[in-house]
């Protein structure tokens, strides 16, 4: 059952994550999940690898000097990465569902703007920002005008930490009080799908 906690939790199993991946620092490197699979720990720390690889392939398709049968492998690998990402976050708002969907609604009860699993796939997503501009407040090779801004960017993200850490709490809190009303809606991208995407299923 999701309690309290939970967010933390989140917080931690992604600090992890990110760092297990700079261990080798290589979009290639095998992932070694320590969670069992089927739980959503698992789900979680899979959540931010998938994460961390992908915003390494981002930083290396922008190389200006990258081959250009190189870089559209790159994407279409990015493309997938997207994919098992919207999945693998739907496969979270299924956790949350199931947790949520029997509470009785009270009388005004509010509709929230995304599902709570997209929330938690943006703060994935902080906590590898989070280390990258770290690394950039620690480098030794810049200015100092440079490094300042970056100390002032970390400052806002760990502040957009906290924030997030509490509005998604809350947001738990709600579902679990019946003051919102737990919904999910699918993304239903189109792109990758053959019966839906013009150019795959061969429209004139």
């Amino acid at each position: 059952m999701v309690n309290m906690n939970f967010v933390e939790q989140a917080n931690r199993i992604f600090s992890q994550a990110v760092a297990d991946y700079h261990r080798t620092d290589h979009v290639d490197a095998p992932i070694r999940n320590p969670f069992a699979v089927g739980t959503i720990e698992h789900d979680l720390y899979l959540k931010n690898w998938i994460d961390t690889v992908q915003w390494h392939l981002e930083d290396i398709i922008r190389d200006p000097q990258i081959d250009p049968v190189e870089a559209l492998a790159l994407k279409r690998r990015i493309d997938k990465s997207n994919q098992d990402r919207t999945d693998l976050v739907e496969r979270i708002d299924s956790y949350f569902w199931e947790q949520f969907h029997e509470v009785k609604a009270q009388a005004d009860a509010r509709i929230n703007t995304e599902s709570p699993a997209w929330a938690i796939d943006r703060l994935s997503i902080l906590h590898v920002k989070l280390w990258h501009m770290q690394e950039q407040v620690d480098r030794a090779d810049v200015s100092q005008e440079q490094h300042e801004k970056c100390v002032a960017k970390m400052a806002v993200l760990k502040e957009q930490l906290s924030d997030m850490t509490t509005s998604i709490s809350q947001l738990l809190a709600d579902y679990r009080s019946g003051a919102r009303i737990m919904k999910v809606y699918r993304q239903m991208k189109m792109y990758n799908d053959p019966t839906l995407n013009p150019v795959l299923y061969g429209k004139k």
